[in-house]
Order: C-alpha cells, then sequence, then structure tokens
C-alpha cells in the first residue's frame, strides 16, 4: 500500500480528538521532525487550535534570512579560539509554491569546530509566548528525550521490525511495542520505584528482571516457578515482586 498525502492529517485529527475528549480544554503541541513540515498538516493544526513546531529544512532563501547572525557567530567563533558559538534569528517565511500563509521561522546559527550548523523550525508559537533560543533550546531540542523512549522500544521492544508490505500490519506491530513500553514504564512506575533500576532503560529490566532461567512447575492448584539460586539480583527480585503484590487487584 502507498502512502497517502492525508493519512498524517487523519491520524493527528483521531489523535487530537482522544484527547480533547479526555481532556476537554486541553493544549496541545505537537513537536516533530521536518518530515512533518507539510502545508496540509500545519493548516489542519491552525484551523483546530493545535499549536505546532516542527523541523524546516534548510534552503538558500532561508540562509539568507539568517545572514546576519551567521556572520556575528562566524566572527565570535574567530574570538573564541573555535569555541562554539550559537546565536538565534527569528522571522516569517513563506515559500514561493505550496504554502498557504507565511509562518513563523526560528532560525540557529551555529559555528562548531566541524563547521557552520545552520538549523531551522517553524512554529505557531508566538514571541511573546517564547523567545527565538528558549523555543529551540528548551521545547524544540526536548526531542531528543523523546527519540530515547523511541529508541529503546527499536532496541529493546522490537519495534524496527516494519518490513512488511503493508502499512497497517507495520503499524500493528508498532502498537505492540508501544503497548509493551507502557508496561514497562508501569513497572518502573510501581515496582521499581525506590529500587537502583527505577532509572533502568528497558534493555537492563529484560536483561536483568525478565529474561532469566526458571523451572516451571504446574499443578491443580497453583504454578510454581523455581529461580537458581545462581541468580544475582535475587534481592532486587524479591522487592519488585513484593512490590507488585501490593498493588490493588482491580476486577
Amino acid at each position: 500500500m502507498q502512502w497517502r498525502e492525508h493519512l498524517p492529517v487523519d491520524e493527528v485529527a483521531r489523535l487530537v480528538q482522544a484527547r480533547r475528549t479526555a481532556w476537554p480544554g486541553v493544549e496541545i503541541l505537537i513537536r516533530g521532525d521536518r518530515g512533518f513540515c507539510r502545508d496540509e498538516l500545519m493548516s489542519w493544526c491552525e484551523q483546530n487550535q493545535v499549536d505546532f513546531l516542527f523541523g524546516l529544512a534548510k534552503n538558500n532563501r532561508l540562509l539568507r534570512e539568517l545572514k546576519m547572525e551567521r556572520a556575528i557567530a562566524h566572527g565570535l567563533h574567530q574570538q573564541r579560539d573555535g569555541q562554539p558559538t550559537r546565536l538565534f534569528g527569528d522571522f516569517t517565511y513563506q515559500t514561493l509554491k505550496g504554502w498557504s500563509q507565511a509562518r513563523r521561522v526560528v532560525g540557529k546559527a551555529e559555528h562548531l569546530s566541524k563547521g557552520e550548523n545552520p538549523r531551522f523550525v517553524i512554529t505557531t508559537l508566538t514571541g511573546k509566548q517564547w523567545s527565538a533560543k528558549v523555543l529551540y533550546e528548551k521545547e524544540y531540542c526536548a526531542r531528543s528525550e523523546m527519540e530515547n523512549r523511541i529508541k529503546q522500544q527499536q532496541l529493546d521492544l522490537f519495534a524496527d521490525r516494519t518490513s512488511t508490505h503493508p502499512m497497517y500490519s507495520n503499524q500493528l506491530r508498532l502498537y505492540f511495542a508501544n503497548f509493551a513500553y507502557i508496561l514497562m514504564q508501569a513497572l518502573r512506575r510501581q515496582a521499581l520505584a525506590g529500587t537502583e533500576m527505577e532509572q533502568a532503560r528497558v534493555g537492563t529490566i529484560r536483561l536483568k528482571l525478565l529474561k532469566i532461567g526458571a523451572h516451571i512447575t504446574l499443578s491443580v492448584r497453583r504454578i510454581r516457578t523455581a529461580l537458581t539460586q545462581w541468580y544475582p539480583w535475587q534481592v532486587l527480585y524479591h522487592q519488585v515482586w513484593q512490590n507488585l503484590d501490593r498493588i490493588p487487584v482491580r476486577v
């Protein structure tokens, strides 16, 4: 199945509606890389009071808009003996074709030891709410922490197995990985709190607490699990078990 242009908007609309149904009046900000920077999606957000903050692919027009900041950043980089230098520009921008209106763009003029590193983001958030520097460094760059969560799903929960031809079957696999991560997060919050593994990665939790050898005996009345006496995390396992046992059962 080929990717259709309206699918991202349909999916975003479904997610937004679900959240507004659960939490009426909630403010929603959609944050994504430059792959989401499409007029159809941005226009839908503007029409439905949904804020967005997307990466924007650089081009010659954008670089010219940031020309002064780039020049100053380059000069400061040389004055500071090659130390990283970063400045920000704030302007409105509209493509020559394709966009229905001009929008706010924040540009980062940065010089590193390897050379110039300009970046751009586009947003509905106003300058009164967010300065250019805070918008980029605090709000947009927070995507990196989100990417860490996605990376854990890919490396430890098999979210990278999306090789089937139909898109929907790949999406189903991602849902399974998401459900598994929710369970892992619940385990962190309710069973690992106060232990040495309360901030552990998913892979570490699987390795130390789930992927362990055991002898299982089934009878009419009970299921008995016997762990080896050489299991190195017996104390931790027992503590986690007790924490889980204290959680009230919901029927």
